[in-house]
């Protein structure tokens, strides 16, 4: 039986993006193993590693993490070793160089490199340089957004660059609100009949950038007064933008961590992503399956899936003004929701599941060793 081994930095990247991928594999008869930290469960796993990893390139804990992935690497035999995340996706193809002279293929997906368009000088000097190092280890180097794809084919010495729609978004659980679920959806959240909702699902973070909304929203006050912003995510920033919202006086509900995305989607009239970086954001297709018309702070991310005036619109990192003029302009304009929601849910369609996993198992199929 062939195996593959998958390594990322933590549990949740599994948890939230392969599992499908996992489960395709293993009913192709291909044996999955998967190493990351924590000890959590993974499901479609037939074996777990659990490693000392962490997201900190210095933090010293990922020398051993690198000692007990070499091992388990060389103790296998796999015939694919394909990595995830900046720190894992090092590890792995460091711990992986014997294994290769024996046949294993080292596969690495690249969610966002750290150097590209509009990046910090710093990223150029750190990131490449170690990339431009890993990548002469990478028998594929895998990108999600056509940005990555041109540059790793320009600046990288992969054996192999190729591009592939993302991890798959959920087509059956994002769609759109059928007759009366809208409403029905808004009275069990508590919103009010007339409220115009602004929603975004993220964590909280400085990239993410949630200050950028809130801004926003102080302005566009002033003109709509019955909008709200609703935030779903966890709090990693110690309760910064609770407190700028406070300052501003502005009606933002802050939710923390949930598993009704689905049912906050459809009962929302608009979607906003404010991320300064992205790789391909899976927050953002789920919104426009759902048919959410959306406004996105522009990065390579949000460019790759949106086109701006036809499937939503992009706005400057700055540009909070600009932003609430298109709030208040899909607030009253239904005809431009309308046609925006039918032009973004067409769009996705080639980011499903059904569509990303065809793309792996083509990916897997082609360098498996017979």
């Amino acid at each position: 039986m062939k195996k593959i081994l998958f390594v990322a930095t933590v549990p949740e990247h599994f948890l939230y993006f392969h599992i499908p991928c996992f489960k395709m594999l293993r009913e192709n008869g291909i044996e999955v193993h998967a190493a990351c930290s924590g000890s959590c469960h993974i499901p479609e796993c037939d074996r777990r590693f659990s490693l000392p990893v962490s997201r900190s390139p210095l933090s010293k804990t990922n020398t051993d993490a690198y000692k007990q992935l070499k091992r388990i690497i060389n103790e296998n035999n796999y015939d694919v070793v394909h990595c995830h995340t900046p720190v894992g996706g090092a590890l792995a193809r460091l711990a992986s160089r014997q294994a290769r002279k024996r046949g294993t293929r080292v596969f690495y997906t690249a969610h966002g490199f750290h150097f590209c368009s509009g990046a910090p000088l710093i990223n150029w000097l750190v990131f490449l340089p170690a990339e431009r190092l890993l990548s002469r280890l990478t028998d594929e180097l895998i990108t999600i957004n056509d940005e990555d794809y041109k540059c790793a084919c320009r600046l990288l010495k992969a054996e192999s660059v190729r591009l592939i729609h993302g991890v798959g978004c959920d087509l059956e659980r994002f769609k759109r609100a059928e007759s009366g679920e809208r409403e029905r959806l808004r009275e069990s959240f508590g919103f009010e009949a007339d409220e115009k909702i602004i929603f975004y699902a993220a964590e909280q973070n400085v990239n993410k950038n949630q200050r950028f909304l809130i801004e926003a929203l102080s302005i566009l006050q002033i003109s709509v007064p019955k909008a709200r912003l609703v935030l779903a995510g966890q709090d990693n920033i110690g309760g910064a933008y609770q407190r700028l919202a406070a300052e501003k006086g502005v009606p933002v509900e802050f939710l923390g961590v949930r598993d009704d995305i689905p049912e906050l989607m459809k009962a929302c009239d608009v979607y906003a992503a404010s991320s300064l970086r992205e790789g391909l954001p899976l927050n953002v297709m789920e919104a426009m399956a759902t048919g959410l018309p959306v406004v996105a702070v522009g990065n390579r991310g949000h460019r790759a899936l949106i086109k701006d005036g036809e499937t939503g619109f992009i706005v400057g990192p700055h540009e909070t003004q600009k932003a609430a003029g298109l709030f208040e302009a899909l607030f009253s304009d239904e005809e431009l929701r309308e046609r925006l929601s039918s032009a973004a849910r067409e769009a996705v369609l080639p980011y499903g599941i059904e569509s990303v996993l065809k793309e792996l198992a083509e990916l897997y199929e082609i360098t498996q060793r017979s």
